[in-house]
């Protein structure tokens, strides 16, 4: 009898951390540059760019987009502060991360998560391209300049 409860509880702990597991994968959602670009159009994506301020005066930053250096000098709780107020405290707001190449938004995209945030979705080609894609840049993709960043 004990043995049979104790393979029943390990079955049920493991269905459990499964079932677990689910939602946080599909969280770590990631988008391409054109479907961030649309949404952030049609007014459904808060798309948050970020690079630092060299980076945008160099290339320009995606239209529309709101400029939160992920490496604030005030630190973690000041990046989230700014977050937070770009989509009003909302944490279910679609906000899309992108950066240079997608590492950044993908570190970024996992503290958010931790943090309560519910729909951040990672612009995975990032500005400048990767395995994932050729990036907002070469596509082509609309830009604002930054000379004043």
């Amino acid at each position: 009898m004990r043995h049979s409860f104790r393979l029943w509880f390990r079955a049920f702990a493991m269905a459990v951390l499964f079932l677990l597991a689910i939602p946080l994968a599909a969280q770590e959602a990631t988008i391409s540059a054109p479907e961030a670009s649309a949404m952030v159009t049609e007014g459904k994506l808060t798309l948050i760019d970020l690079r630092t301020a060299d980076e945008w005066r160099q290339t320009g930053v995606p239209a529309g987009a709101r400029r939160i250096d992920l490496h604030n000098p005030e630190g973690p709780a000041a990046f989230l502060d700014q977050v937070s107020a770009a989509v009003e405290g909302d944490k279910a707001a679609p906000i899309g991360l992108i950066c240079r190449t997608g590492n950044r938004s993908t570190q970024a995209q996992k503290f958010l998560l931790a943090k309560g945030f519910t729909n951040v979705t990672n612009v995975i080609e990032g500005m400048a391209g990767n395995d994932n894609g050729p990036g907002w840049l070469k596509r082509g993709l609309p830009l604002e300049s930054c000379p004043g960043c």
